[in-house]
């Protein structure tokens, strides 16, 4: 190609294609890769929980010698319907949180509504209770592995001798929902999804807080 012709095809931008690939990457400035939008990370006074993790937090101070772990704390919103991810795992630390389904007791929600109306903690009630909990041992039940809690307030005290757990029903899950809408209803357990439970247990552990409350109830 002379260099007339040249010269008018590279005033079109189409001398490049004339190049060796060596010499056109030369000639094309490379653009820096963009730099990743940091991730936002909602803060937890806009999450739906706040307030009770509030609450918790205060449980985890008035009963700051039953428990030898603080790192991280359970939460049972009942202000949410039974069809909501309503069990909390939070982080104290670096502010992460897992969620899962739970159920709640058939005496709180007598009508099978889907919503806890009421909180007990007498014996037979098969009501749900309210308050903070230690997580305790596991161990194998009626309904496979389970956990143990503690009741620490007056609300709850019965905990133990009510047998109420944290354990795996089938009547908790996203097929129960999808059926349903709303999941089916415990003892007064928190029962959750069977599938989930293993990641459930695992983090809470044995010694840490559950606390379970719906504002504005009381019982």
């Amino acid at each position: 190609m002379d260099r007339r012709n040249f010269t008018k095809f590279a005033l079109s931008g189409l001398a490049f294609s004339f190049l060796t690939d060596s010499i056109g990457r030369a000639a094309v400035p490379v653009m820096p890769a963009p730099v990743p939008a940091t991730p936002v990370v909602q803060p937890v006074a806009a999450k739906p929980y706040a307030s009770l993790l509030e609450r918790a937090k205060a449980a985890l101070d008035r009963h700051g010698d039953a428990f030898t772990l603080r790192d991280r704390v359970a939460i049972a919103d009942f202000n949410a319907p039974s069809k909501d991810l309503r069990f909390h795992i939070v982080d104290l630390i670096g502010g992460q949180s897992s969620s899962y389904l739970v159920a709640h007791g058939r005496g709180s929600d007598p009508a099978h509504s889907g919503w806890l109306h009421s909180f007990s903690n007498e014996p037979n009630s098969l009501a749900s209770s309210s308050g903070a909990f230690k997580t305790g041992e596991q161990y194998i039940g009626q309904h496979g592995r389970a956990m143990r809690l503690i009741g620490l307030d007056p609300q709850n005290n019965n905990a133990e001798p009510r047998a109420i757990v944290v354990h795996g029903a089938d009547y908790v899950g996203e097929d129960h929902i999808a059926t349903w809408g709303k999941c089916g209803r415990s003892e007064g357990c928190f029962a959750v999804a069977p599938h989930m439970l293993p990641q459930l247990l695992g983090l809470l552990g044995s010694g840490r807080l559950l606390y379970a409350d719906k504002i504005g109830v009381a019982g």
